[in-house]
């Protein structure tokens, strides 16, 4: 594989994991957002407006479990640079095993609670400190792709470009950014559309497709190896 493709399999693929493991979390906990930090600032300042309107301890306490995750890639990634290691798979690889611990934690909750139990809590901290893991991952060894996680920016880079396109301002280097940033973004919706489907029938045991990518991932390396 080239190193534009691998590139481009990566932030096709992370778009879509952010977006599948996010709308999985929002629909099996409750409205917790394991990688969005700003979604969950505003529920909790809805919930303490309105109390008893929505589960708010699990929504506070993912605040600290999303740095943890960042704090916990951040240290495994310099040990890394450190000893002049390659950090990419490492950092996938905790990724992947703090999804699989959300996955059994999730399955271990009774479904159709009225609220978060206790196996339900423990996946939430843990979904949202896997994805704290998948963010920093991506600013720090991944820092050439358009963010996978956080699409606010991505639309917006998005209109830009398209109005330069269509006012005729068309370049090599124009046409680059609109295949960078549009396909983190389409995968990042696919990946929502096909998480509620997914949870809907098969609950947490829907977060096996995340675990397979991740794998997947690893299996294919950093682009230098890929070239």
């Amino acid at each position: 594989m080239t190193k534009l493709g691998c590139h481009r399999l990566q932030g096709t693929s992370l778009g879509f994991l952010a977006g599948y493991v996010d709308t999985l979390g929002f629909l099996a906990l409750f409205g917790l957002f394991t990688a969005h930090v700003t979604g969950n600032f505003i529920l909790i300042g809805a919930a303490l407006a309105d109390p008893g309107s929505m589960p708010i301890l699990l929504k506070f306490l993912a605040f600290p479990a999303f740095i943890a995750g960042v704090a916990a890639a951040r240290v495994l990634i310099a040990s890394c640079e450190q000893r002049e290691a390659r950090a990419l798979r490492p950092a996938f690889v905790l990724e992947l095993l703090l999804l699989a611990l959300f996955m059994a934690a999730g399955m271990a909750s009774v479904p159709g609670a009225t609220g978060p139990d206790g196996w339900a809590m423990a996946s939430g901290l843990i979904g949202a400190a896997a994805m704290g893991a998948h963010s920093a991952t991506s600013r720090l060894l991944l820092g050439h792709l358009a963010p996978t996680s956080m699409m606010t920016g991505n639309v917006t880079q998005m209109v830009i470009d398209s109005v330069d396109y269509a006012r005729g301002s068309r370049d090599a280097e124009l046409d680059a950014r609109l295949g960078k940033f549009a396909w983190p973004l389409l995968s990042f919706a696919a990946g929502c559309v096909i998480a509620a489907f997914g949870f809907h029938q098969y609950g947490f045991l829907a977060l096996a497709v995340p675990l397979l990518i991740l794998v997947a991932l690893i299996a294919v390396g950093e682009p230098a190896e890929a070239s």
